[in-house]
């Protein structure tokens, strides 16, 4: 005697094979309807599975532990970003989502964990976009005893060794383009040689070194830029590090598509970085970029607590001026480093872009199982808004 037992009640029917799921908005919303009609988006979340894998043998490889920081904190500390906001009530206190788990990872250097790591969620309150979601995964990692140097280098095999274990090579597809994970391909430049390098014609000669000193000079890097036709803000009244920080931005960043590394920053936009010895104004930070877009950002990391109080003031001014992504002073974290930090080398590496570039996603929701949407009602009103125009 055979017998049919059914194992669950199918009230919705699938799309019909030959069109399948195309809606992009409704890929997104109903990404269970997508995993099955569309096999190649199994495919981008199994190679995203071991892009996660491969990190985490490599940390472990290297000897640094897995840790877990908190994702509620009372400060939103360890990056530039505007938090999402919470209550507890119990005891009545407003909590942050963590914009990074940074100041609670050195803190653990300051105990003694030489070389830790967390595989971790950050939450920040920012505009939706192809490189951009509020909620997303990096890899962060501090060396005890290193510098930025060492852990520039470190940050590069993990990455050489990412695109290995999740495409079996160092090459992959981006867009028309082909992106080398190769050692020997990868660039170093300093953020100035950067701008020098990729000074676009339309605004005259390239600039000297020496024109990142002063205000004035560097006023007249703006003004050269805008007579060119760039899209850059100015304000006489800010750091002139930050300024600097947005030149680059507006130069040579969209040059960047195979791996390079930029390091030496200005210190007013590395409130958490080791001094240059040499040069007060310059810091000891790296960022790597490829395919156009920042991968990771590290330096080595500030261990003077009166140095880090000044840097938290200087914030603080900030702040008051409008900026709502400026840091906060966090007077625990100073105390921690009273307590004395050795002197110690952090990276923060960006799961969602290393995944779209390994996997050819031009936006970062198709990385992303269930990223956030609008509400459907809100988003079929725009539709229809759009469709009656």
């Amino acid at each position: 005697m055979e017998e049919i037992t059914f194992l669950s009640k199918d009230l919705l029917p699938l799309p019909e094979k030959w069109h399948g799921l195309t809606d992009v908005e409704l890929r997104y919303r109903q990404r269970y309807v997508d995993l099955i009609m569309n096999p190649e988006v199994r495919e981008v979340f199994l190679k995203r599975s071991k892009l996660v894998q491969s990190f985490r043998r490599f940390m472990d490889s290297h000897g640094f532990i897995e840790v877990e920081t908190p994702m509620m904190q009372p400060i939103a500390g360890g990056a530039v970003a505007k938090p999402f906001k919470t209550h507890h009530n119990a005891l009545d206190v407003d909590l942050f989502l963590r914009i990074a788990p940074e100041l609670y990872l050195k803190r653990l250097t300051v105990g003694g964990f030489d070389r830790v790591y967390e595989i971790n969620r950050n939450f920040r309150n920012e505009g939706l976009g192809w490189r951009w979601n509020p909620e997303f995964t990096m890899l962060e990692f501090y060396q005890a005893y290193a510098d930025f140097r060492d852990v520039m280098n470190l940050t590069q095999n993990l990455i050489e060794q990412a695109a290995k274990d999740v495409n079996g090579t160092t090459k992959s597809k981006w867009g028309e383009e082909e992106i080398d994970w190769s050692g020997s391909n990868w660039r170093r430049l300093t953020m100035r040689e950067a701008i020098i390098q990729f000074w676009p014609e339309t605004a005259g000669t390239k600039p000297e070194i020496s024109a990142f000193g002063s205000r004035d000079s560097v006023r007249g890097l703006v003004e050269r830029l805008r007579a060119a036709g760039a899209d850059i803000a100015f304000d006489p009244n800010e750091p002139t590090g930050k300024t600097i920080a947005g030149v680059f931005e507006a130069v040579a960043e969209e040059h960047l598509l195979q791996p390079t590394i930029v390091y030496e920053f200005p210190v007013a936009v590395s409130p958490l970085s080791k001094k240059k010895a040499d040069e007060p104004d310059w810091v000891e930070r790296f960022e790597i970029y490829a395919g156009q877009m920042e991968l990771s950002n590290g330096f080595s990391e500030l261990n003077d607590p009166e140095d880090q109080r000044q840097r938290f003031e200087e914030q603080l001014k900030e702040r008051a001026r409008g900026d709502e992504e400026a840091h906060q002073m966090d007077e625990d974290y100073i105390r921690a480093l009273s307590y004395g930090m050795p002197p110690t080398g952090g990276v923060g590496v960006g799961v969602d872009r290393l995944a779209m570039l390994f996997t050819n996603s031009k936006t970062i929701r198709d990385v992303i199982l269930f990223p956030v949407m609008r509400p459907e009602k809100q988003a079929q009103a725009e539709q229809a808004d759009a469709a009656a125009t």
